[in-house]
């Protein structure tokens, strides 16, 4: 487990290190909302990916947990707003306008990126290894990288969404706090507080019993799942070029 903990931290440090994310406050204001816009698509496609996984998993007790996650994205059915709608919400208090969401489309880069991870999901799906692959696909695709890179957007957004001392972010800092790797996979407990530390328990259920090949699909799959994350973000690299903020890496 400690290898494997050394491994996904190094995945973790690598995506907290990409270019656009680590210069993000270098970012014309224009390129930020764009980040946002673009990003918003892959957000949309999170619960129907979610979805996806539920219907392919067979371990019980990771199902219980996804779908505990899942039911959180859509807080009651007394009106209350849903993530989207909250996210929604959090871009508008950013500066990005009404207009802006109505005409943006989906980049082919961000399309890409969510045809990906369908089909990386569906490929964990067919595998022998398949409830290793797709808890591993939700923890750190859906839970692990989400809150890395809203740690890094927030550096862009806290002076905007931190006012007089209250943060009134209710989408982008509550998602990068309990979305976030705050435990080991040793010690990952079903109290924790966060669902990606929530979902670690099953995870190294299957890793413990697992020997090397799970190992090998726990590393091919967090590794794919940063790819596809990876491309995603590759696309504005250009905006820091236009910039000068590019640091490299």
């Amino acid at each position: 487990m400690e290898e494997l903990d050394r491994f996904e931290d190094e995945l973790i440090g690598r995506y907290a290190q990409h270019p656009v994310l680590a210069d993000i406050a270098g970012l014309r204001d224009e390129d930020f909302a764009a980040v946002l816009l673009q990003r918003r698509f892959l957000s949309l496609a999170f619960t129907p990916a979610y979805d996806l996984a539920i219907d392919l998993l067979r371990d019980e007790e990771g199902l219980r947990i996804a779908r505990v996650i899942l039911r959180e994205e859509y807080p009651d059915s007394r009106g209350m707003r849903s993530h989207r709608e909250d996210m929604t919400a959090d871009m508008y208090r950013l500066g990005v306008s009404r207009e802006a969401l109505v005409h943006t489309r989906p980049t082919p880069a961000t399309k890409r990126a969510i045809d990906a991870t369908f089909d990386l999901i569906a490929d964990a799906g067919a595998s022998e290894d398949a409830d290793l692959r797709v808890l591993t696909i939700l923890r750190f695709w859906g839970e692990i990288l989400v809150s890395v890179e809203y740690g890094r957007l927030w550096e862009r957004m806290e002076p905007l969404l931190v006012r007089d001392g209250e943060n009134v972010s209710r989408f982008y800092y509550p998602h990068h706090q309990h979305d976030a790797k705050s435990e080991s996979l040793a010690t990952a407990d079903l109290l924790a507080t966060t669902h990606a530390d929530r979902l670690a328990t099953r995870v190294r259920a299957y890793l413990g019993t697992g020997g090397e090949r799970a190992a090998d699909a726990f590393r091919e799959t967090e590794e794919r799942s940063l790819g596809i994350k990876v491309g995603f973000y590759d696309q504005f690299l250009p905006a820091l070029e236009r910039v000068g903020t590019r640091t490299g890496g």
